[in-house]
């Protein structure tokens, strides 16, 4: 038992790491980008929005999502740019993702956005076919102004954002889910009981998806990571879930909030299922 833990705790500090040097850094060009984004959308093609909706979306961690939020919450972008968005995004276990699997990650990302844009456009042809009125109970967000300097970006981004809200949560799902795989793969014959219920844990990837926090979906990364699983339950679970990025839009419109992770169920789920279907 000690030699596991041992093993995981050393795996989660290298994961716990490599996720701190690339959150910081992604924030640091969210901050660099803000307000440049608003420009890119003035005026723009709705395809524009789609395309830099799911490109926001799809980058990893939190910041991409409330970017989102902050702008559908402004009018600047429509309610299925917001869809497409979350459908590509995958919250902080995309960093962990990039730590266990590069090259994989950066193919389900890049599948991520593709489909984060044709979602996108779906959607809106939905809700306008439909006649669905979204964003009736949104009041108008409060646009935190950053004020500039290396000191500020250390002391609210890297260490009360980052450190105190996100770092030790991912540190501490991380080491949860390797305890629980390789002990499940020591103990518990988890090898065999994925194989034998693939369709369920797709099926359990998707509701899982629909938590609107960062943690729950390492459990299927985990899995991936350890050869477990096939790569059509990763998606499923990447494509419903959004991490916590789904939270500023529940304090806004609750109505909203439960129609984009519905959209994001009923598409994620299909077309998991048809890679299911295929063997991946």
């Amino acid at each position: 038992m000690q030699p596991i833990i041992l093993k995981v705790l050393g795996e989660t500090i290298q994961v716990t790491l490599l996720v701190l040097l690339m959150m910081v850094v992604v924030d640091a060009l969210n901050v660099w980008t803000r307000g440049k984004i608003a420009l890119l959308l003035e005026q723009g093609h709705q395809w524009r929005q789609y395309i830099i909706t799911s490109f926001i979306g799809a980058v990893p961690g939190c910041v991409g999502g409330f970017t989102n939020v902050s702008l559908y919450i402004h009018g600047m972008i429509s309610f299925g740019a917001l869809v497409g968005s979350m459908a590509a995004a995958s919250g902080d276990e995309a960093f962990v993702m990039i730590a266990m699997f590069p090259k994989t990650a950066l193919i389900l990302f890049a599948m991520l956005f593709i489909l984060g844009i044709i979602t996108a456009w779906v959607t809106d042809k939905i809700i306008k076919k439909a006649k669905i009125q979204t964003c009736q109970d949104c009041p108008e967000s409060v646009v935190h102004t950053s004020e500039k300097g290396i000191k500020h970006f250390f002391k609210e981004h890297v260490w009360q954002h980052i450190i105190r809200r996100h770092l030790w949560k991912t540190a501490l799902w991380t080491f949860g889910a390797l305890i629980i795989v390789e002990f499940g793969m020591h103990y518990w014959h988890l090898e065999s009981i994925s194989s034998h219920y693939t369709f369920v844990l797709l099926l359990l990837g998707a509701v899982i998806g629909l938590i609107p926090e960062s943690g729950p979906h390492l459990i299927f990364v985990t899995m991936f990571a350890n050869g477990l699983i096939p790569f059509s339950i990763l998606f499923t679970s990447s494509f419903v879930q959004d991490g916590h990025s789904m939270l500023p839009m529940l304090s806004f419109s609750v109505k909203d909030s439960l129609l984009i992770k519905m959209f994001n169920l009923a598409f994620g789920l299909g077309i998991g299922l048809l890679l299911y279907a295929f063997g991946l």
